[in-house]
């Protein structure tokens, strides 16, 4: 009898270390800066790095993750997060320009960060658990709660034993992908597609569908990480709260509302349709961004970016889920391409907030006004997809 538990520990597993390799550099900006001397310029290029490294794979785990086996790649995926992690422990000062040593270190565990994030997805969805959109949100919750608890963990850390000793707490967070090598090696995994059944690259490009679920994935991604990278900067100068109350309050209550919404779905989501529920959450997050971007008390502007955290949980799960059923030949390339899809609306929304605030004369609240764009190109390709499933039903 197969364990397919184990499988869903390691995938969660997977998940949380991706959080980690995501959140926990930035907790280190200031202390790299005075460390180091690493200007603020710099610094920007961290994430910057961390998110292109991950694009980059996304685009070559659809070439070549079918050769190579899921097997092999996802354990590769933990090895390189768990090296890049613990590397960045002692490798920046192996170098006459630490700066270059910390990138290495990033471009390290960013690659095995966007393995998992194109492999974990399909790996639950080949498993034979009853309702997939449920399973879907519950593994991506796990990224959410990764976020949080490397955000509070990371913090009590540096409260007892201070920031100087922060490459001990890289290496520690590197325990966790090391030992989720194990269970991905013995774990069992289904093949995503029968062999020859998986749809080319070629066919995906050619199929006007595709581009549609790519829309989606596009604005999925854009709808969350808009507000969640731009939260904590938006509480702090337009809402004028502490930078602590608005770390906690803004990017952290994000999380931990949009855990609670794919927790949510991940228990009661057999009883609910996807299709609409991905569309009263897109019409929840247009409310969430205008309430953000137009309330006049502070209060009922942080309600807005905890509530557009609640709103986005299903958004980037459901996607995938739906193009899933959408494209079930799509196989390997649909998701390392719905992956890219997703980064590059999680790249270019919070631009397009950076941008407009700062036409408009640095004004955050009119950049997440026109992040609102997003949750609406959202809810019309649901319908689009919607209407298209109900023709073809």
């Amino acid at each position: 009898m197969k364990n397919y538990q184990r499988t869903k520990t390691a995938c969660y597993l997977g998940f949380v270390t991706q959080a980690i390799s995501a959140n926990f550099a930035p907790l280190l900006f200031m202390t790299f800066s005075r460390t180091y001397g690493i200007t603020y310029a710099d610094l920007a290029l961290i994430p910057l790095t961390f998110y292109i490294t991950q694009l980059l794979v996304d685009f070559f785990c659809a070439k070549f993750v079918d050769r190579i086996g899921y097997r092999k790649s996802i354990v590769i995926s933990q090895a390189a997060s768990g090296a890049g992690l613990a590397m960045l422990g002692f490798v920046p000062d192996l170098f006459s320009r630490p700066f270059t040593g910390i990138l290495l270190c990033v471009i390290i565990y960013a690659v095995g960060s966007g393995l998992i994030e194109v492999l974990c997805s399909p790996i639950i969805e080949a498993c034979p658990f009853e309702n997939k959109e449920s399973m879907m949100s519950l593994l991506h919750s796990f990224y959410c709660w990764g976020a949080v608890g490397t955000i509070l963990l990371s913090t009590l850390f540096f409260m007892i034993f201070t920031t100087a000793q922060w490459r001990i707490l890289a290496m520690l967070w590197s325990v966790i992908p090391f030992c989720n090598i194990y269970n991905f090696a013995v774990c069992p995994i289904e093949p995503i597609v029968a062999d020859g059944g998986s749809m080319s690259i070629h066919e995906l490009f050619r199929t006007g569908l595709f581009w549609l679920l790519c829309i989606l994935m596009i604005s999925a991604g854009a709808s969350e990480i808009s507000m969640a990278q731009w939260a904590s900067a938006f509480a702090e100068s337009s809402l004028g709260v502490s930078k602590a109350a608005g770390d906690l309050l803004g990017p952290c209550g994000f999380a931990v509302f949009m855990g609670i919404s794919r927790v949510i779905y991940g228990r009661y989501g057999e009883k609910t349709d996807l299709s609409n529920f991905m569309i009263a959450s897109g019409i929840l997050c247009l409310s969430a961004y205008l309430l953000a971007a137009l309330a006049e008390l502070p209060i009922l502007g942080l309600i807005g970016c905890m509530l557009c955290g609640f709103s986005v949980g299903i958004m980037w799960p459901g996607s995938i889920s739906i193009s899933s059923r959408q494209l079930p030949r799509g196989g390997t390339a649909l998701f390392a391409f719905l992956a890219l899809a997703g980064d590059f609306g999680g790249a270019q929304g919070p631009a397009v907030v950076g941008w407009v605030s700062q036409f408009l004369g640095g004004n955050i609240r009119d950049g997440i006004l026109a992040g609102s764009v997003f949750p609406v190109l959202l809810v019309i390709c649901v319908i689009i997809l919607k209407r298209k499933a109900g023709r073809q039903s």
